[in-house]
């Protein structure tokens, strides 16, 4: 299957529970496919600037998971969980019929990028996590407690609280417009804006045993942010990976820094490497 684009443009496909939205930029070659997902409450949005880079000599993909960007949600929350994502991610990789594919994920991402790798490993070159949320079970309820849903009230209680926290994890170089943006982007997630946050707590034992059977080559970006602590403890788990650290980095760097983090993702990409992974 031929594709080309010369810009971002987005695209629908039909999934399990309704319409999935992803963006696209480059040109199908002989290169994997680059897929990015998105952390969460966010959507593939935060990938819009870096795909026309990461595409300039393949093809380069962002997809919604349902519930989140302009995805179909799940029918319930008990449906919005990380397996749900990557079989999503997968519905729309059949439907271009790509075979081959590089997965970069981000947070919530980190999961479903390596969820889906276990889903089809022949059909996966390597792996790319943007932190590696590697939770403690002694913290996995604390950070439950963290994110549980903010009742809506007239006093405007969840969208204050929402706002504090971009401001406070933002990162170096990232505007009061991208701070915006942020902040629209949680609202499209609708009343189960959390839902994405619940999964990935629940999902945390699954993601360490995912890690340590990974058979790709895998790159731990860790950066200065919220996850750089439970990142940091991911070296003994990994299999076939290393961890690299880009502490000049932090929340926003895709779109504050996206020619270097582009370069950083695309060394990685191409280097070398020899795979044979059984399904």
């Amino acid at each position: 299957m031929s594709i080309l684009t010369s810009k971002v443009t987005r695209y629908f496909t039909n999934g399990r529970f309704g319409q999935l939205h992803y963006r696209m930029a480059g040109e199908s070659t002989a290169k994997p496919a680059v897929v990015c997902l998105h952390m969460v409450p966010k959507s593939s949005r935060s990938y819009h600037k870096i795909l026309p880079l990461l595409g300039k000599d393949r093809l380069a993909i962002a997809i919604d998971y349902p519930g989140y960007g302009e995805s179909d949600p799940t029918d319930s929350e008990s449906q919005a969980n990380i397996d749900c994502y990557a079989e999503a991610v997968w519905d729309v990789l059949e439907a271009l019929e790509l075979k081959s594919v590089d997965l970069v994920g981000y947070h919530t991402g980190c999961m479903v990028s390596v969820r889906a790798a276990h889903l089809f490993p022949k059909r996966v070159n390597k792996v790319i996590n943007i932190a590696a949320p590697v939770f403690l079970q002694s913290e996995v309820q604390s950070f439950c407690d963290l994110y549980a849903p903010i009742p809506l009230d007239e006093q405007g209680s969840r969208f204050r609280t929402m706002w504090e926290r971009i401001i406070h994890h933002r990162g170096p170089g990232m505007t009061l417009e991208m701070c915006a943006d942020s902040m629209a982007e949680n609202l499209r997630g609708g009343e189960g804006y959390e839902w994405g946050h619940m999964a990935a707590f629940n999902h945390a034992a699954q993601y360490i045993s995912d890690i340590k059977t990974l058979p790709h080559p895998f790159l731990v970006m860790n950066l200065d942010d919220d996850m750089r602590e439970q990142s940091e403890r991911v070296d003994p788990l990994l299999n076939n990976g290393l961890r690299k650290n880009y502490f000049q980095w932090s929340t926003g760097f895709l779109d504050a820094f996206t020619h270097d983090v582009a370069e950083e993702i695309l060394t990685f990409l191409n280097a070398q490497s020899s795979n044979n992974i059984k399904e």
